[in-house]
C-alpha cells in the first residue's frame, strides 16, 4: 500500500458514489424482504381459497423477509458508518484501499443462504402430493363464502342433474316439495333465461324441532338446491351451506346436527358426479 499525502475531489466522488450504491442495495433488500414476508400470504390464498382466506402472516416466509429487511437495515447503517471513516481518513491523506469489502461478501453469504432456504421452502410447499379419495371428496366442494352460498359444477344438464337428486332424496325418503321453473316462468312472459330450476325439499320431522327453537329459520327452510346453466351451458348447483345457516340463526349446538344431519353437502356432491 502506498501513502497518500492529500486527497482530491475524484477520491471524495468515488466515496460518495459506493456510499449511494450501498444505500440502493439497502433498500433494495428492504423492499424486496416485505414481498418475501408477504408471499405466505399468497401462496395460502391459492391454497384455500379467497373465500375463506384469513391472514396468518406467521410462516418461514415471514421470517425470510423479516431477515432480509433486517439485513438491509444492517447495510444502510454499517456503510454511513464505512462512509464516515473513509472520509475521515481520505481528509486525513490515508492509505489507499487495496482489501475485499468484507460486508460485500457477508451479504452475498447471507443472501445465498436465504435464497437456499427459500428455495427449499418453496420445494416443500408447492410440491405435488398424493391425496387419497376422501382428501378429493372433501376438495370437491367449494368453500363456504361469506353469502353462505356453496356453488359446485354438475357433470351433467340441468335436467339429468335434478333426475339424479330426485332418485336421491326418493331413496333417502326425503319428501320434494316443489321444483320452481324460474326459465320456464320467464319464457312465458316472453323473456330469455338460462336453465334454471329450483328444487325445495325436507323433512317436518327434523326442520320442525328447529323452528320451535328458533322460528327464523322457516325462512330458510324447507332446504334448496338451485341447479342452474351458464352462459356457456356449464350447470352448477348451489345450495345454502348448513354451517352459515346455524351461526344466521343462532341454533344452539345441540340443534345444530339437525342442519348437518341433512346431508345436502353429500347430495350435491353424489348429483354431480
Amino acid at each position: 500500500m502506498a501513502d497518500r499525502s492529500a486527497s482530491g475531489p475524484s477520491d471524495y466522488l468515488a466515496a460518495e458514489r459506493t456510499f449511494l450504491a450501498w444505500i440502493r442495495t439497502g433498500l433494495a433488500l428492504m423492499g424486496f424482504g416485505f414481498v418475501v414476508a408477504r408471499f405466505g400470504l399468497f401462496l395460502q390464498a391459492l391454497a384455500i381459497g379467497p373465500s375463506s382466506f384469513q391472514v396468518r402472516p406467521y410462516g418461514p416466509s415471514f421470517w425470510f423477509g423479516t431477515g432480509l429487511i433486517m439485513l438491509g437495515v444492517a447495510v444502510n447503517a454499517l456503510c454511513a458508518r464505512n462512509h464516515i471513516r473513509l472520509v475521515h481518513e481520505l481528509e486525513r491523506g490515508g492509505p489507499l484501499v487495496h482489501r475485499t469489502s468484507s460486508m460485500a461478501v457477508t451479504v452475498a453469504v447471507i443472501l445465498a443462504a436465504l435464497g437456499l432456504a427459500t428455495a427449499i421452502y418453496l420445494a416443500s410447499v408447492s410440491g405435488p402430493r398424493s391425496l387419497d379419495p376422501r382428501v378429493r371428496k372433501e376438495r370437491s366442494v367449494a368453500p363456504m363464502p361469506e353469502s353462505g352460498v356453496v356453488t359446485i359444477p354438475s357433470n351433467h344438464s340441468v335436467e339429468e342433474t335434478i333426475d339424479r337428486i330426485e332418485r336421491i332424496l326418493a331413496e333417502k325418503g326425503v319428501k320434494l316439495f316443489a321444483i320452481v321453473d324460474h326459465s320456464g316462468e320467464a319464457e312465458k312472459v316472453g323473456l330469455r333465461m338460462p336453465n334454471t330450476k329450483l328444487m325445495i325439499f325436507g323433512s317436518p320431522k327434523a326442520g320442525t324441532p328447529l323452528m320451535n327453537k328458533m322460528p327464523s329459520i322457516a325462512i330458510d327452510l324447507p332446504l334448496k338446491l338451485l341447479v342452474a346453466e351458464d352462459a356457456e351451458r356449464k350447470t352448477w348447483i348451489s345450495y345454502n351451506s348448513p354451517a352459515y345457516l346455524q351461526a344466521r340463526h343462532h341454533l344452539p349446538e345441540e340443534l345444530s346436527h339437525a342442519l348437518s344431519a341433512t346431508g345436502i353437502d353429500l347430495l350435491a356432491a353424489k348429483a354431480a358426479r
